[in-house]
Formats: C-alpha cells, structure tokens, sequence
C-alpha cells in the first residue's frame, strides 16, 4: 500500500504509523498505537533487565569462628548449600580471634571439615589463602 494510502488509514483509526524496519526495501510500517507499543517496549526491556540480573552469579560470604558448635556449623552448611542452589559462589572464610592465630592448624582442619560436609555439591576454586586474621576459600556448585 502506498505510504499516503497509510497515513489516511492511520489518521481515520486515530492511531499512529510506525515505521518497524527503516532498513528493508521497501521500509516496513505498521499502523499502532504509539503509546501502547511504548509501553510494550519499556516492559519488554525490563523483562530483559530483571533476567539479565538473574544470571549474574552473586559471591556470598559465611564467617565461621573456630569455636563453633556442631549445630552452628551443620546450620551453616545448610545456608551455604542453599546459596549454591541458587547459583551463588560462596567465600568461606576462618575467622580466628585473640590468640587463636597461634593455632592456624585448627582453623585448617575446620575448613576442611567443612569443605568434607559440602564435597556433594561444591567444587573448591583455588587453594585456601590467609589474609589478616582470616582464611578463605571460594566454592561453587559442581
């Protein structure tokens, strides 16, 4: 149809002439309302937004002392399992306070405790690195 055999048509609806593919030959036109095909599009962009978020893996952080009881620690686990389920990577970090630096071989056998309880579903990336007063590991989900 002709262009101006459109925009009559257009102006009669009362809606507007959008022009889709400026590229092709001949340029491809549809009769819409302006509005409403805004409105389409902003929402369309934010559908693609929000998903574009979801994708992106966070890096969670859990702090675990060295006297921690058992079922702190299974309760823990669990956070942490949690966290990798949904994606996540997740620092674990030794917290060693006071004079339990002098004892870095307990933190190291805690953490190693803890990579054992979580062997099932994780994978370690990279060698556990002391900084400060901290050990840490990174993990994520096999």
């Amino acid at each position: 149809m002709s262009s101006r055999d459109a925009q009559l048509l257009a102006r009669n609806q009362g809606v507007d002439l959008v022009e889709i593919a400026p590229s092709a030959n001949p340029p491809v036109v549809k009769i819409i309302d302006w509005g409403k095909y805004q409105y389409q599009m902003m929402k369309e962009q934010a559908k693609n937004r929000k998903k574009a978020r979801e994708k992106q893996s966070e890096l969670k952080q859990m702090k675990i002392g060295l006297k921690i009881s058992d079922n702190d620690l299974n309760i823990k686990i669990r956070k942490i399992k949690g966290f990798l389920e949904d994606g996540d990577r997740v620092k674990i970090m030794i917290i060693f306070r006071g004079r339990e630096m002098a004892h870095k071989e307990i933190g190291e056998e805690l953490l190693e405790r803890v990579l054992e309880l979580l062997s099932d579903v994780a994978i370690v990336d990279g060698k556990p690195q002391f900084s400060g007063r901290n050990l840490s590991i990174g993990i994520r989900k096999k």
